[in-house]
């Protein structure tokens, strides 16, 4: 056999189990998961305290426990658990969310996933110049219709939650479209009777103090300002449907 063929077998051999090695080595690391997010938790209801459903996206996905931790001993406080998203995904999958229990309180939000920015071939966030809103105004109006009427078949205490600013320099959505939003939701619920918690207003002058620079988010202190809020709301309709 010819040096050079000799030589190259042994190099591909030795590469070869290297490879071997290198695999066998990595399937036994053992596979590292993400730490569910407690948010979406199921609860197992405590007897005789009302059940109330929360409904909406990432923002609310942040205050859901410390919601939870306030209402403690005085609520079952469920939520879906899912990032409810924008009111196209909300009208598809709402039933799914509430299930077959009652509700005594749904307090429910849609609007930045509505008003965000896609691109022609569903590109996440682009800029305004580069492509559509995820749901226009008008159809935003009419998906909150759907979804108020199926709501109302509860028989729950429903508490319309508006939607919080958009920052400057947040990606793929424009201030002030939150405003034009609420607005066309504030229609809907003001028609169908239902309480608006104005969450709007409560973050629009301390933007700076309790959202992320640039990002429609909250620091973990922001969210909790938030439950606060949404704690008082539940409690004071709970209050009510007990009285």
């Amino acid at each position: 056999m010819p040096k050079f063929v000799f030589f190259a077998s042994v190099i591909l051999l030795v590469l070869q189990n290297s490879a071997g090695f290198a695999g066998a080595a990595q399937s036994d690391e053992p596979t590292r998961k993400r730490k569910p997010n407690p948010a979406m938790a199921k609860i197992d209801d405590k007897p005789g305290l009302p059940r109330v459903l929360l409904i909406g996206d990432s923002i609310s996905i942040g205050y859901t426990v410390p919601v939870r931790q306030m209402l403690e001993g005085k609520a079952n406080v469920h939520r879906a658990l899912t990032n409810c998203g924008p009111t196209i995904k909300g009208v598809k999958e709402l039933d799914s969310w509430l299930g077959d229990e009652p509700w005594d309180v749904i307090h429910f939000n849609f609007g930045l996933h509505d008003l965000k920015y896609m691109g022609p071939n569903g590109e996440n966030l682009v800029s305004p110049d580069q492509g559509h809103q995820q749901v226009s105004i008008e159809d935003y109006e009419i998906n909150l219709q759907t979804m108020v009427k199926r709501l109302k078949m509860t028989g729950a205490t429903l508490i319309w939650r508006n939607t919080t600013p958009v920052p400057p320099g947040a990606k793929g959505r424009v201030v002030g479209d939150s405003k034009k939003y609420n607005e066309a939701a504030e229609r809907v619920m003001k028609e169908h009777g239902v309480s608006i918690q104005d969450m709007y207003g409560f973050v629009y002058p301390q933007m700076d103090k309790i959202m992320l620079k640039a990002n429609v988010h909250f620091t973990p202190e922001g969210s909790r300002e938030l439950a606060k809020t949404v704690v008082e709301v539940i409690s004071a309709r709970l209050k009510k449907k007990a009285d």
